[in-house]
């Protein structure tokens, strides 16, 4: 018999393979819902993919220099948001010393870093719902204005 360790593992093993399958179409429907993000909002930054690049959207993430009170009004819209990345990769603790660069050489990044906000952004996600996030969205924007 297994260790429990080992049987977990083989459990998720198992569970990946079974995701696996669904990978490319899961992208697929990502792509369609950036695609109304893409299409149907304004007045924010809204992700670039380089020519000949595909992106799979695993984040849809925008810039609003009002960031924090967009996303306090979104929630009480019923409007789930998150902040995955607060703190600049370069400056994250595990990096200390360890990425040679001085400590204003990402000045973009560290500039952008308060305004970028992460959409609803999953497979099951519909294109009634996605357009009611770019509605709420809107709506949020003339309020923070």
């Amino acid at each position: 018999s297994g260790s429990p360790a080992a049987s977990g593992a083989a459990m998720q093993a198992a569970m990946l393979r079974v995701k696996l399958r669904h990978l490319p179409a899961d992208n697929a429907r990502r792509r369609a819902i950036a695609a109304i993000y893409d299409g149907e909002l304004r007045h924010v930054g809204k992700p670039a993919t380089a020519a000949g690049a595909t992106h799979v959207y695993h984040q849809y993430v925008i810039r609003h220099r009002h960031r924090d009170g967009l996303r306090q009004r979104l929630k009480a819209m019923g409007v789930a948001t998150n902040v995955h990345y607060p703190m600049p990769v370069h400056l994250q603790p595990a990096y200390a010393g360890r990425v040679a660069l001085g400590p204003r050489a990402c000045k973009a990044t560290e500039a952008l870093m308060p305004e970028i906000l992460s959409l609803p952004m999953f497979p099951e996600l519909t294109d009634e719902r996605a357009r009611k996030v770019v509605q709420a969205i809107h709506s949020c924007i003339q309020l923070l204005h």
